[in-house]
């Protein structure tokens, strides 16, 4: 890969991530978690940012080691075995394509509330086109645009935490102060113990997308320096936007009145007189899926590439620029075809796409394994520095973590076919990556095979001319003899 672009900083990385991350599984989404958890979903929100800080530096330890090498499944080929790095980067690939073929549906549903007579698989199309097409344009160029986008829902959920301050304190004129309001009025854990591994995955789902850190490793500037210090901006944004939304949204609503079908937000705003909140809400969320949408597509590009470069995806997805426009192009591709075959068999196609966060979850969980094998034989990264705190320890925390949220999968409504899915997926990558390897052995044998077969039909051939050859000269010697 030929590098002609000046590299990303870390601000645009973490721009990057923050917009790969904040996107509808935030905006709606996290009602869910906060309807299960009640005030304890922000002890969620903690544990779920110490696990994506051990992910994140655990990536990084690797990443740091070789900057160039390609994406976690490389990590995971060199670690755990080119086997568990082409299943890992083909579930993350199929999982996310999957994802973000139905944000495109639910921006063009959110659209048609203002424009009822566009046409749903037009305008889905057009979307997706868009954002695949502005990928092209190049990792500094998109960081540009990313940056811009993922400002505005930093904007919002700022202007939000303010607001609810306001309202909390009772500086907004007309309003008396709220102060702890429905808090005192909620259980700290309505589910219990229950309640919160419950809304854990939902809340571990608003954090993911962070992984683009390690997918826009080999393009960043100076990597050593830039990928640390990108992921501590990106761990403290979150974890700390997260937690102050959270704190700030309780006393306003009660628990049980949010629901998946409206923003928190814009719940909690209109219930106090703030009626205009949700369309401007709702302008948001489409910028906010939009950003997701376009960083997901800068990562599935760079996966393919790193498949590619793997051997784990065919020869014709190679590229050797900067910007894996074929990776990129087969992406936008798929996606197209996702979403047509969401709208000819919506049924179907609900069960496969609640396989997306069974892929997220499993890449986290091969991510943390390959790392705890790579300390093993490695150590530190050379000329790096250890990053993960507490490791062993810590390492097989996050790993034994993943493996139990992914196992509490079936407690979340809709989430328990997700993971009958997702493994279903696994499964059938395993089955093709040994199919391969059994044809490449195959081909190995038979090319070994003819070239036995060629050498004993030389070496036969030489025998032959030799043997003429040598009876030429006993006749020629012969004939001077008489």
């Amino acid at each position: 890969m030929e590098h002609k672009q000046k590299g990303l900083s870390a601000w645009q990385l973490a721009m990057m991530a923050l917009g790969s991350v904040i996107g509808g599984s935030f905006f709606l989404g996290s009602s869910v978690a906060i309807n299960a958890a009640g005030p304890s979903v922000i002890i969620a929100y903690m544990l779920a940012g110490i696990l994506v800080y051990f992910i994140l530096f655990a990536l990084s330890e690797m990443t740091v080691a070789n900057p160039g090498m390609g994406s976690f499944s490389t990590f995971a080929a060199q670690e755990l075995g080119e086997g568990a790095g082409f299943v890992v980067g083909w579930v993350y690939w199929t999982g996310t394509v999957l994802a973000m073929s139905s944000e495109a549906t639910a921006i063009s549903i959110l659209i048609r509330e203002w424009y009822p007579n566009l046409s749903m698989p037009l305008l889905g199309s057009f979307i997706i086109t868009g954002v695949t097409l502005l990928n092209l344009l190049g990792a500094d160029r998109l960081s540009k645009l990313e940056s811009g986008l993922a400002a505005i829902k930093l904007f919002t959920i700022v202007f939000f935490i303010i607001m609810g301050l306001l309202l909390i304190i009772g500086l907004i004129p007309g309003t008396t102060p709220l102060g702890t309001g429905e808090l005192v009025k909620e259980p700290l854990m309505p589910g219990g113990i229950k309640g919160i591994a419950g809304s854990m995955l939902i809340v571990i789902f608003a954090y993911a997308g962070f992984e683009v850190i390690g997918l826009a490793a080999s393009e960043a500037e100076n990597p050593k320096e830039t990928i640390p210090r990108a992921i501590t901006y990106t761990v403290i944004a979150l974890v700390g936007l997260y937690i102050l939304y959270a704190a700030v949204l309780l006393p306003l609503i009660p628990t049980a009145e949010l629901n998946e079908n409206t923003s928190p937000m814009v719940a909690a705003l209109n219930r106090w007189g703030f009626g205009w909140v949700g369309t401007a809400i709702n302008l948001v969320l489409i910028t906010a899926i939009l950003s997701a949408m376009l960083a997901a597509i800068f990562g599935l590009g760079r996966m393919i590439r790193s498949l590619t470069e793997e051997g784990h995806a065919p020869n014709w997805l190679k590229d050797k620029t900067d910007v894996p426009y074929r990776g990129i192009l087969f992406s936008g591709l798929a996606m197209l075809l996702g979403l047509g075959f969401g709208l000819l068999f919506p049924r179907v196609y609900l069960v496969l796409i609640t396989s997306g966060g069974f892929a997220l979850l499993f890449t986290y969980a091969v991510i943390m394994a390959s790392h705890i094998h790579f300390r093993k034989k490695k150590g530190c990264p050379p000329d790096g520095k250890c990053q993960m705190p507490g490791y062993p320890y810590t390492s097989w925390i996050a790993l034994i973590s993943m493996i139990i949220v992914v196992i509490s999968m079936p407690f979340i409504p809709g989430q328990g076919v997700g993971l009958i899915t997702g493994l279903v997926m696994v499964v059938s990558f395993s089955f093709i990556y040994l199919a391969m390897r059994f044809r490449t052995n195959d081909r190995r044998v038979d090319t070994k095979s003819r070239g036995v077969l060629e050498l004993e039909r030389y070496q036969s051939r030489l025998s032959t001319e030799f043997s003429k050859e040598l009876t030429e000269k006993i006749g020629v010697k012969d004939k001077q003899d008489k």
